[in-house]
């Protein structure tokens, strides 16, 4: 061999040292990055992998109860068996709804809200398709299982309303959290949450609702659980005591549900607790826990006498002569009359080219104030109200709670209306007339008044002057109540309360027919709110409010307190079109009043 044999043998050993060399490099390099992995990284990696197979799931606490006053229920959980399915796990949404409705009843409204909330969320996240399954239907379910893949049937607990239209608006309900409701709070993001829409449910949807609890759950790589790693037990919500008497609210409801439309307000006098709250006409707060159809969502929204409006907090109502206890403290406190004031009622005053009249047609002749509340005469009051003027007399109205807001423990209270001079002129742009301020005088024009603002009213002028705020939650768990005097004298105050005694106990008053059988007495003020004003042919030709349709009838309003001598309950009553308060609202009242002393349940808790 020549010498280039030997060249070429070095050059190969060369290389081939070097390739080995570099092979010893690369698996140095892979042992040292599997070395790093194994064990340093070893942690990190077991956390990635177990993120993997273990869920994070959320458990639904169970909700705080709603009780009356002594303990019964009110708003309850009971049983329930709800049907999800799971998108990303079945491979046809549709047609596993499909196979659904083939084994149990699913309504076409269920249907379409499980494709609205499936173009929402993720598809990892449960939907509700059904709540509420017998057991008939939980079994077939459970049967077929092998068949719906991304299905289970969940057994929890569901808001019931025992009372059902009874008390639903004071209470409220539950219903399925929303997409502008979902905050931070993670436990709005379990599937079938509810929270509270309206009333004590919504005030209170905080203490009510509880925390979460959370469990570990291994899955295999079908998502599929396999068995539970770690638990913790979700916090049950704290319970309510109203202080509603459900067996007076009962009664109540039913007294007012013969009258169509209105509401009935029944509270302490002093410490502010309501004992029954009524709005009529109402619903089954059960319907919307389950879920309203489109059709019974648009019978409650279309419905003219407005079944979903609190009335005895939100309803908006001229007060009528209930009024008139606020014109008389007004002119009294501001020096405009002196208490043996006089007026004489022809039947009518003329302002202008205006003729305002009174009620009774010939007049009252001479009227005092005690005479002129008991007998409700229009014009001694168009009278004083020309002098003490509009502004004075709303100050009084705020004092007396009247067009404010209060610090109620529920939730939908509206504000009413007691209005100014400036209030006119920066909202409708018109100056203020004194025509505005006599019709103002008795409640009527643009004074807008709740049931629950003349109960309010009612018991600050008879319980000594102190102001007073409801209470839907038992009084007794908020403590010892602080009152507070109000800036009126007691000797007015109780010249207009002696107004009221004969308004209901004396011949002559509009409320004598109502009077309370048994030897308590009652004080009060019927009122009478038109719908339409009356026109001068009308009232020429005889005008009867009762031969008009029903819509445009007069509302009827009273309000009452008892005993007399010293007043420990109030009543509010105010029946849409019921034409006149001594003939509807006071009777009303007189029926409830009676009741209420009948169970005392300012003293039997």
């Amino acid at each position: 061999m020549g010498p280039g044999h030997n060249d070429n043998s070095k050059i190969f050993q060369r290389r081939a040292f070097l390739l080995a060399g570099l092979n010893l490099v690369l698996m140095g390099v892979l042992a040292g990055r599997l070395t790093y992995l194994q064990i340093f990284q070893s942690q990190k990696y077991q956390m990635l992998a177990d993120e993997n197979r273990i869920n994070i799931k959320l458990i639904k606490p169970e909700r705080g109860e709603i009780l009356d006053r002594k303990g019964r229920r009110l708003a309850m959980n009971k049983q329930n068996f709800s049907l999800l399915i799971v998108p990303e796990r079945t491979p046809d949404f549709m047609e596993t709804l499909g196979k659904i409705g083939r084994l149990i009843p699913l309504p076409d409204h269920a249907v379409s809200n499980a494709l609205k909330i499936r173009k929402k969320q993720r598809s990892f996240v449960p939907i509700v398709v059904r709540e509420r399954l017998t057991w008939e239907e939980m079994a077939t379910i459970e049967v077929n299982l092998v068949h719906l893949p991304g299905v289970s049937v969940e057994e929890n607990r569901r808001r019931y309303y025992p009372e059902k239209e009874v008390a639903a608006h004071t209470v409220g309900y539950v219903s399925a959290v929303s997409a502008s409701e979902i905050d931070k709070n993670p436990v709005l993001t379990i599937p079938g949450f509810q929270i509270g829409k309206t009333g004590i449910e919504k005030h209170h949807e905080k203490r009510l609702q509880g925390l979460p609890g959370q469990a570990q759950e291994e899955v295999n790589a079908r998502g599929r659980k396999v068995r539970e790693l770690e638990r913790n037990e979700a916090a049950q919500g704290q319970d309510l005591y109203l202080s509603l008497d459900v067996e007076l609210q009962r009664y109540t409801f039913e007294k007012m549900k013969k009258h169509h439309s209105g509401s009935v307000i029944v509270m302490d006098a002093n410490t502010g607790a309501v004992y029954a709250s009524v709005s009529v006409p109402s619903y089954d707060a059960n319907l919307f826990t389950d879920g309203l159809s489109p059709s019974q969502w648009e019978a409650l929204l279309s419905n003219p006498e407005a079944p979903l409006i609190n009335k005895a907090i939100a309803g908006q109502y001229p007060p009528g002569s209930t009024f008139k206890m606020v014109t008389a403290l007004s002119a009294l406190e501001n020096k405009i009359i002196r208490t043996n004031h006089k007026e004489t009622c022809q039947g009518f005053i003329e302002v202008g080219n205006h003729k305002f009249h009174c009620w009774k047609r010939g007049g009252h002749g001479v009227m005092n104030l005690k005479s002129a509340l008991s007998e409700s005469c229009d014009v001694f009051f168009y009278n004083i109200a020309r002098e003490v003027g509009m502004d004075k007399i709303s100050e009084t109205a705020k004092n007396l709670g009247l067009g404010v807001k209060h610090d109620m423990d529920i939730a939908g209270e509206k504000q009413g209306l007691v209005p100014t001079r400036d209030w006119k002129q920066k909202h409708r742009g018109e100056e203020w007339k004194i025509g505005d301020t006599i019709l103002a005088s008795i409640g009527q024009g643009l004074v807008q008044t709740t049931p629950m603002q003349l109960a309010i009213m009612l018991a600050q002028l008879v319980n000594g002057g102190y102001k007073v705020t409801p209470q839907f939650i038992k009084p007794e768990l908020h403590g010892e109540i602080v009152r507070e005097k109000l800036p009126f004298e007691e000797k007015y105050l109780k010249l207009i309360k002696e107004g009221m005694n004969h308004a209901v106990n004396h011949q002559k008053g509009t409320a004598f027919g109502s009077r309370l059988a048994a030897n308590t007495k009652m004080g009060g003020k019927t009122g009478t709110a038109q719908v339409r004003r009356i026109t001068a042919e009308q009232r020429e030709a005889g005008f009867d409010v009762d031969e008009m349709p029903w819509r445009l009838r007069h509302h009827a309003l009273f309000v009452g307190y008892a005993p007399e001598d010293n007043p420990r309950y109030i009543v509010s009553v105010i029946a849409e079109h019921g034409s006149s308060g001594s003939r509807t609202a006071a009777p009303l009242a007189r029926d409830i009043m009676t009741k209420t002393l009948q169970l005392s349940p300012r003293t039997n808790v």
